[in-house]
């Protein structure tokens, strides 16, 4: 049987890595990390970084890469989507049968964590019961980690909700789609591929927003969406320009989650 960890690792401070997760790594016979491209390269040399100071010697030697399948960009999101996690699939299946060809223990180190917008639990149920012998048989542990939400909100020092208010999590294509949702106080969005909230009418919203949250380029805006979301939009441009790609995430407010002075500057 193949044991798969998922282990959730935050979003890109080391020290975020849970005592569980430390020991779920440890105990792997086989460290899967998957490459992204040069434009991408943080990602997995973060990966990288953890396996060497979580790991020793002997236990590196289980770390094995593997290029990430490219998702094909045509208009069908849904469609493109489902053959992409098919073909990563099937690129763990090999990994997997290559390297433990009689099982063991597998773990993969997951951005945030694999609860929420993240993929690797649907990517995993495909590789059960699919004309496999026992020895390929999978059971799956999720090891929990920090979310990005959890940092944006950290380090802008908020709560996530207004007091005994929803908050609704979803995306910038659905934001640009659907608009403000109904009933939300709060709206936090991920997976923005940029500018989503442009799409709303400002007043009266609040921003908090920022990008590589727990790395060391890590940038927060705050404010007035109508002061400071052409301020966003400028800044995720060029840091997209800069660094080759951007990962970015933000919560829009109609109410006050803490008085403070706002920050229309990068931070």
């Amino acid at each position: 049987m193949i044991h798969l960890s998922l282990i959730g690792i935050g979003t890109g401070n080391p020290d975020h890595v849970t005592l569980a997760g430390v020991r779920a790594l440890r105990a792997a016979e086989l460290i899967l990390l998957p490459r992204k491209g040069e434009a991408r390269s943080d990602l997995v040399d973060l990966r990288r970084l953890l396996c060497r100071n979580l790991l020793d010697e002997a236990a590196r030697s289980r770390v094995v890469e593997f290029d990430l399948p490219r998702r094909d960009g045509r208009d069908d999101y849904l469609g493109a989507v489902d053959d992409w996690h098919a073909a990563i699939a099937e690129v763990w299946r090999e990994r997997m049968t290559r390297h433990l060809p009689q099982g063991g223990r597998v773990a993969m180190l997951i951005w945030g964590d694999p609860s929420l917008y993240d993929s690797s639990l649907r990517i995993a149920e495909r590789l059960k019961g699919v004309g496999q012998d026992d020895a390929m048989a999978l059971a799956v542990e999720v090891v929990p980690g920090i979310t990005s939400l959890q940092v944006l909100t950290a380090e802008h020092r908020i709560p996530l909700n207004a007091l005994a208010e929803p908050v609704q999590i979803t995306t910038g294509r659905r934001l640009r789609e659907r608009g403000w949702p109904e009933d939300a106080s709060s709206v936090a969005v991920m997976l923005d591929a940029g500018g989503a909230f442009q799409a709303l009418a400002p007043e009266g919203l609040h921003i908090w927003w920022g990008a590589y949250l727990g790395m060391d380029k890590q940038c927060l805006i705050d404010g007035p969406l109508a002061e400071v979301g052409p301020a966003i939009v400028e800044r995720r441009a060029a840091l997209r320009e800069r660094h080759g790609w951007i990962m970015d995430v933000y919560l829009l407010s109609r109410t006050p989650l803490l008085s403070r002075a706002s920050s229309g500057e990068c931070r």
